[in-house]
Order: C-alpha cells, then sequence, then structure tokens
C-alpha cells in the first residue's frame, strides 16, 4: 500500500508549561499543508525493512536515519508488538519534507506506517503518541486545536485552500536544545493559539493576524530572520516559524505573489515551495 503523507504547521504555538512528567504543556493550532513524503508498506513474513529515499539537499543538511532509530520502523515494531503478530513488513519512505524543520517528517511517516498497517490487516493501536507527539494529529488532519503534549485535538473549522510558500535554510534545530530554551526565556510574549481558533471559526480571512511562535523568541537562526523578510517583502500576510523549527511558512492571498516569493528564496539557497492547507493527511497512491 503506498501512500503520500502530508506536513504540518503550527499556525500558533504557544508552551503553557512544563509537566511533572518532564514534558511541555502546549496549546497550538495544527494545520495539514500540501507538502507530501510518500510512504509505502509491503506485508512480508518477518522482520521490518526500512529504506529510504532522501535528496541530496535535505540528506546534506540534516542526516536522516534508516534504520530502527527511524520513528516509521518504530511505528511498525510496536504496531506489531501490540497485537501480537509475527508478520514483517517493508517500508519505503519518499522525503518531500524536510526534516528539523518543525513539519511533523518523522511523525507523519510513522502515522502513514500505522495508517497502512491497520488497512492491510484490519488491526490498529490505541496509543500512537508513545511514538511521538505529533503522530496521533496525523490520524485527524485538517485544521485542530491541540492542548497538552499534542494528544487533546479538537478539530475546528476547515481552514484549507489558502496559499503559503514554505522556507527552509541549511540549519536545523534540536527540539531537545530549543525546549531547553523555551525554559530560560525572560517574560516572553505568548501568542493567543485559543483566540487564533476562534477566528478561524468566526473570521478566516482574518485569522492570519494572530498567527505566532513562543519558539521564535527561544531559536536564534539569522536564516529564519531572512527568509521572514523575504516573504514579508514579497506581499506575505504573515509569515512565521513553524514548531521548534527551522522551517518558516509565508501566508499569500495570491499564487503569483507566492511564486515570485519561492523563487526569489530558492535563489538565495533556500529550500522553498509553494503549497496550500489541506484538509487530511494521507492521500492513498494507486
Amino acid at each position: 500500500m503506498r501512500v503520500k503523507t502530508a506536513a504540518k504547521v503550527n499556525l500558533a504555538l504557544d508552551v503553557k508549561g512544563k509537566l511533572p512528567n518532564g514534558y511541555h504543556a502546549l496549546e497550538s493550532v495544527f494545520q495539514t499543508v500540501g507538502l507530501y513524503d510518500e510512504v509505502t508498506v509491503e506485508l512480508t513474513d518477518k522482520g521490518i525493512e526500512l529504506t529510504c529515499d532522501v535528496p541530496e539537499r535535505f540528506a546534506s543538511s540534516d542526516p536522516i536515519p534508516c534504520d530502527e532509530r527511524n520513528i516509521a520502523y518504530k511505528a511498525a515494531k510496536q504496531f506489531f508488538e501490540e497485537n501480537g503478530m509475527s508478520f514483517g513488513c517493508r517500508i519505503h519512505i519518499k522525503k518531500g519534507i524536510p526534516s528539523q524543520a518543525g513539519m511533523g517528517g518523522g511523525s507523519t511517516d510513522a502515522a502513514a506506517v500505522l495508517f497502512c498497517l491497520g488497512r492491510l490487516t484490519g488491526k490498529s493501536i490505541n496509543v500512537p503518541e508513545k511514538l511521538g507527539a505529533d503522530v496521533p494529529f496525523f490520524f485527524t488532519g485538517g485544521t485542530a486545536y491541540v492542548e497538552g503534549i499534542g494528544e487533546r485535538i479538537t478539530p475546528i473549522a476547515d481552514y484549507s485552500g489558502r496559499i503559503l510558500v514554505i522556507a527552509k535554510g541549511r540549519e536545523g534545530v534540536s527540539t531537545a536544545e530549543a525546549y531547553r530554551n523555551i525554559d530560560s526565556l525572560e517574560a516572553p510574549v505568548h501568542p493567543d493559539a485559543k483566540k487564533l481558533a476562534e477566528t478561524i471559526e468566526e473570521a478566516p480571512n482574518e485569522a492570519y493576524e494572530w498567527f505566532g511562535n513562543l519558539f521564535e523568541q527561544a531559536v536564534q537562526l539569522a536564516e529564519i530572520d531572512d527568509i521572514k523578510s523575504v516573504m514579508t517583502g514579497k506581499g506575505a500576510l504573515s509569515a512565521v516559524m513553524t514548531g521548534s523549527g527551522s522551517a518558516v511558512f509565508g501566508l499569500f492571498d495570491d499564487e503569483e505573489k507566492a511564486a515570485v516569493c519561492a523563487e526569489e528564496l530558492e535563489r538565495a539557497g533556500y529550500f522553498s515551495a509553494v503549497c496550500k492547507t489541506v484538509s487530511e493527511s494521507f492521500i492513498i497512491s494507486e
């Protein structure tokens, strides 16, 4: 079975504090976007094999492990263990989503593996968040208000069809380091994810006024500032880093402006793509 599996951006992302278990409590609006990895899963008699097709521009900046360290491999292992199955599978991942970008590239691959294995066997697993806080969201997709460590997901009004430019430099951001920096911020300015969720419901064309990301105050990368500057200079209504970084998305109301912006970012040496917000995570390929 082959699926295209979407990336996500955080239209707003706030950290509300640290939980007793060491995780951080989040408040966010997640949105799936039309930038995809392609995941193929084939059942076998035993064992798990994982292969990856990673574009050089991703591999050179952010090495992606194509072995048992990969979250997609862990997803298959957990699936078979939880269901007491002696099957195995072959997994192939064709990367279209840059890693260390704050776009859930690993988590969407894991979700796609679970989705495919579920379809192929008729089984499922109970707690996908064990694999990573973003994994459960990809089973919902679309637009959602997210709380806790990412496991409390409330779908909200559909915000699909909006034009985005997504760009990322060569520098990645370690999530662990980003959270350490969050913990040491003094008097941070918190974005209002709840207000954004309400505005998407009531006045979606004004929602961009509430986009924001607390991590921008914790992650100091010149590339992020440069990308945001190019986007706003080329007509973006808003430009915000996603997740713990280091990708940036810009919202546009015109596809031509978006294309011009993406071309300029490419010339400057950044990964850049024009896409739209989408209402679901998985597209089943023939």
